[in-house]
């Protein structure tokens, strides 16, 4: 029976690391869009939302990892020398879900620099675009006629 416990334990940790490299790839491809300059932000929102749908599968391979595993603790803590070889491969398993779980973060962290810098110049630009349009439109009220000075000198009899 506890051996089962141990597939099942083995197997959700390779599903968490498929999902996990899923994730990877949509962050690369967040960071393609805001690194090529051309931003399609349709494109953005959409790997938003296929990574928020992976990271309800991974919560819920998490959930089913940890009781699971309260249910096999204490037989594997008993018999540690039975299932040595499960043991270890559980061990590197985790191993692998902790470093692409920091591989993740690292990505996360870019990206979020990436799209903060994107907005920054988003915002400088209408700020800029403001004050373009504001001096524009005083330019044109200044030479539409309402404080244009009529010449003094000019002789208006013909």
């Amino acid at each position: 029976m506890t051996e089962n416990y141990l597939t099942l334990l083995e197997e959700s940790l390779k599903r968490k690391l498929q999902v996990m490299d899923e994730i990877q790839k949509y962050n690369l491809r967040q960071q393609e869009i805001f690194q090529s300059g051309n931003v399609e932000s349709d494109k953005f929102d959409e790997y938003v939302d296929e990574k928020g749908a992976l990271i309800d599968r991974l919560n819920a391979l998490d959930s089913g990892f940890e009781k699971l595993y309260a249910k096999v603790a204490q037989e594997l803590k008993e018999n540690r020398e039975q299932y040595t070889a499960q043991i270890r491969t559980l061990q590197e398993l985790v191993t692998k879900v902790t470093d692409t779980s920091v591989a993740i973060q690292a990505q996360e962290a870019r990206n979020k620099k990436l799209i903060e810098d994107y907005f920054r110049k988003e915002r400088e630009g209408i700020r800029v675009g403001r004050k373009s349009s504001k001096a524009a439109i005083n330019y044109y009220k200044n030479m539409s006629g309402s404080s244009v000075v009529m010449p003094l000198f000019m002789d208006d009899k013909k």
